[in-house]
């Protein structure tokens, strides 16, 4: 599970959306602090950023004062009892003196950057000073110092502390200026030391970049962060095996007896649950629950407790075996195209025993008067045997007669609010059942009645599975304990059932639009709210218009003016690139007739350092020279011609170059040499020149390079190390989209074969997301427009009928779940709109509904016959 995504579960029960917008559930008085409901003071200006509420001096002509674009920034921490007092004091100690501040608004705002799984780089962070100069620091971080001592705050850890109290210090960016980074992105950017912008580090560990002189002020306090080490200890840490807001978790070695260990580090004041509790006391809680459950032999025994530093530390016996989510990816019998029934059989059987053996687990906790609380297949440990299970992870463990809800819980086994004491544990139980056969229980905290639907496809697809199994299961999770109601969802149609799945879905996206929000025009991922990304292709209002557009749905004009006032001019920051940015919005409303805007963004990208972008198709240069290419054909600009033929010139002297060795050179359609290897072959198309075809083969065998074939079913997936990936945008179904183009040039034995490989992978009975670059909805595409033998009708129904089993309904309509699932998604990567797309591509024609630059090759086949009936 990706955690980011969990607080922007929180504002909307359909649509991510940004935690700033979290409901008011408390009056005014609860929502913000004191401070932030006071009066702007004369000669100021207040404005709200994100979760920021910003105060800037003015000067006499009513600007803003000249400030500094970067320095030495003050932050200072908060806890949810003193936040209140310390914005007050920072108020009536900055405005008096003219120094700009901001910070954090409100109790909720400030719990969630706390929270668990916040991000570690913002952790922490409720107070931003920004001194004038290093003479104007060291004054603050006295007299504010002074005036904070003695108040409690999580370590902030970007930063290094100043002395006791709640201050920390960073060198970084004051103003908001950017730069393309070293993968080709652009980032947040500082001076160095010879003007030149260069991006500014924001790890969670304390940095001075190499041309800044440590203030020789700072310099004890450096010194004290320093002195907290681990080598005095009797153990030995050899890996860190997790990282959340609330510290580390850690395998290691006992130096005194050689037995492995597990180290669970708690900070204070940070990683807080949704009762509040931080991850000292969430520690503490866990280690009185594995003492009062030893002896069940379901649990790990407690070693050690220790304080190293501030920090917390619970030493726990290490347990042979494996996490129960490890299995799926390497024995999950659907993750072929065509499943062997004695192996879905043994499947079957053996997910029935580790299922009753859980049960007993649960059970032998209950009895020792405990509730689990976090039950999920990540804190299952199934030992070597594979017969016996141990539960792990204890923190939000509670003794059964307190009769509590949940405070912290993994998406896809969250038990309603009505459910409290072993109630919880049962309701997870029951998750548990389905999530054997088809992990993806997520879909639940948008509609438990999901579940209806998937006992039926599992019961379809894993027959020996009893029945009686799944109608529990659905029972327990779709009741009503306080009415007795059950919850029950009426189907919307299905993606095959097309045109009226196209007009449904349709449908769902308009009904979701927002125009009245600046933020985003379509809820899509949480990528849309990173500087610009609510307009681009692949998260943005255009990859959407794009999609009703190519699939034969017509066009939003609303959205198409939304689009333009927002382009005039486009935020700063916004991405360049093809699917993430500028490049993107400008193809998209070249198509639509708004040709002078397109140009004027294209104008916007030229006049930045573009040659420095990345070589991929994503956000770098294969992107953005398709687009300078397109828009050089359809307006006749000859300047946009040269700069296309430039970028294709930098990308081959690029992939020329050896593959350095590390890091793992990334594969696929998006951000591989698939995609610059699509951008040559156009280039062949184009010119003529031989030198371009030569350099997408090379390209194309680059990606290769990066694919293994899988034992289980046969297809060939790109190898990320810890994991194989099929997928449309960073797997091995986007190479074979340029494969197929690729051998409509010429012939290529090896190609060929791959792409039959490739094939295999598109065509599995299982895939746990729908969306389009990583999902069904992909192969489904990769499958409308494929040549290779193989790529029939009766694989791609079946693929359209996969796509039914995460069919979602939004307001009687049909809209699909985004990326981790935990919330629909209308965008053109993740969502409703990508799903749209392909459907269009498999039911109607894939040489209108395509993906930009990717009509199918010339042997490619109209898949009309493909549709399907309801």
């Amino acid at each position: 599970m990706d955690k980011r995504y969990e607080v922007y579960a929180l504002a909307d029960g359909h649509f991510y959306d940004t935690p700033d917008r979290l409901p008011d559930t408390g009056g005014a008085a609860a929502a913000q602090f004191a401070a932030a409901r006071r009066a702007v003071p004369d000669g100021w200006h207040a404005s709200r950023s994100g979760d920021w509420l910003n105060l800037t001096p003015l000067g006499p002509d009513g600007a803003p004062l000249p400030s500094p674009a970067q320095g030495w920034k003050i932050h200072s921490s908060a806890t949810a009892a003193n936040a209140e007092r310390i914005a007050e004091i920072v108020w009536d100690y900055c405005v008096p003196r003219r120094i700009p501040f901001k910070f954090v608004p409100g109790p909720q705002l400030l719990h969630l950057r706390n929270a668990k799984y916040a991000g570690r780089d913002t952790s922490g962070k409720f107070v931003t000073v920004y001194p004038a100069d290093e003479a104007r620091l060291h004054e603050v971080l006295r007299e504010l110092g002074a005036l904070l001592a003695g108040f409690e705050g999580p370590y902030i850890l970007t930063d290094l502390r100043w002395g006791e109290g709640p201050l920390y210090v960073r060198y970084g960016a004051f103003a908001r200026r950017y730069v393309v980074d070293e993968r080709g992105t652009l980032a947040l950017a500082v001076a160095d030391g010879e003007g030149r912008l260069v991006p500014d580090r924001r790890a969670p560990s304390f940095q001075v970049p190499e041309w800044v002189t440590l203030p020789a002020f700072l310099r004890p306090h450096l010194a004290a962060r320093n002195t907290t080490t681990v080598g005095e200890l009797p153990y030995r840490i050899e890996k860190a095996l997790h990282f959340s807001n609330g510290g580390g978790v850690y395998a290691g070695t006992d130096t005194r007896d050689g037995r492995k260990v597990v180290l669970k580090e708690a900070r204070p004041h940070a990683g807080l649950a949704a009762d509040g509790a931080d991850a000292v006391t969430r520690l503490e809680r866990e280690k009185a629950a594995l003492e009062r459950a030893a002896g069940t032999g379901v649990v790990p025994g407690v070693r050690d407790w220790f304080l190293l530093g501030e920090h917390r530390f619970l030493v726990m016996d290490f347990l042979a075996g494996r996490p129960l989510n490890s299995f799926f990816a390497e024995r999950h019998p659907l993750l072929t195209p065509d499943p062997d029934p004695a192996k879905v059989a043994a499947y079957t059987a053996w997910a029935l025993r580790i299922h009753a053996a859980v049960e007993r687990a649960v059970e032998a906790v209950h009895a020792c008067g405990l509730v689990f609380n976090d039950l999920h297949v990540f804190n299952i440990m199934v030992a070597e045997d594979e017969r016996s299970v141990h539960l792990i992870d204890f923190e939000a463990a509670a003794p059964a007669e307190e009769n509590a809800r949940q405070t912290v819980a993994h998406p896809g086994f969250f038990a309603p609010p009505d459910r409290r004491g072993p109630d919880v544990d049962r309701y997870a139980l029951a998750c548990l059942r389905l999530a054997l056969f088809l992990p993806v229980t997520t879909l639940f905290v948008v509609d438990r009645g999901k579940a209806a639907h998937l006992a039926d496809v599992v019961a379809e697809q894993f027959p020996d599975v009893p029945r009686a199994f799944l109608d529990e299961a659905v029972a327990e999770i779709t009741r009503d304990t306080a009415g007795g109601r059950r919850v029950r969802t009426t189907p919307p149609v299905v993606p095959g059932d097309w045109p009226y799945s196209r007009d449904s879905m349709v449908k769902a996206i308009l009904a979701s639009a927002t125009p009245e929000r600046d933020d985003r025009l379509f809820p899509g991922d949480i990528a849309q709210f990173s500087d610009g990304g609510g307009l681009g292709l692949a998260h943005g209002a255009a990859g959407v218009l794009y999609a009703l557009e190519a699939s034969g749905a017509g066009r939003y004009d609303e959205g198409e003016r939304w689009l333009l006032d927002h382009t005039a001019p486009p935020p700063p920051g916004t991405p360049l690139g093809l699917y993430d940015g500028l490049a993107g919005v400008a193809l998209v409303l070249d198509r639509l007739g708004h040709r002078q805007r397109a140009l004027d963004l294209v104008d916007a990208i030229l006049r930045e350092n573009w040659r420095h972008l990345a070589s991929d198709l994503h956000g770098g240069l294969a992107g953005l020279g398709l687009v300078l290419g397109r828009l050089a054909d359809t307006t006749g600009e000859p300047s946009l011609r040269r700069h296309a033929a430039e970028a294709a010139d930098i990308v081959v002297r690029r992939l020329a170059e050896p593959v350095p060795a590390t890091p793992r050179p990334r594969a696929g359609l998006l951000r591989g040499a698939s995609g610059p290897a699509l951008f040559l072959l156009r280039r062949h198309q184009e010119t003529g020149e031989d030198r371009y075809l030569a350099t997408a083969a090379a390209a194309l065998r680059r990606d290769l390079d990066c694919c293994v074939t899988q034992q289980a079913g046969g297809g060939l997936e790109v190898d990320e190390g810890r994991r194989t990936l099929p997928y449309l945008g960073d797997g091995s179904a986007g190479i074979g989209l340029v494969l197929d183009d690729y051998l409509a040039h010429t012939d290529n034995e090896a190609f060929a074969r791959a792409r039959n490989g490739i094939l295999t992978a598109a065509t599995s009975r299982f895939y746990a997301q729908p969306g389009l670059f990583q999902g069904r909805a992909g192969m489904i595409l990769h499958l409308a427009r494929c040549t290779a033998p193989g790529a029939d009708r009766e694989r791609l129904a079946r693929q359209i009928e996969g796509l039914g089993w995460l069919a979602m309904d939004y307001q009687g309509q049909l809209a699909f779940p985004g990326h981790q699932m935990m919330r629909l998604s209308m965008d053109l990567a993740t969502g409703t709109a990508g799903c749209l797309l392909a459907l269009a591509a498999a039911c109607d024609d894939p040489r209108t509904a395509h993906l930009p630059f990717l009509p199918p090759p010339p042997a490619a086949r109209t898949r009309g016959s493909a549709r399907t009936e309801p």
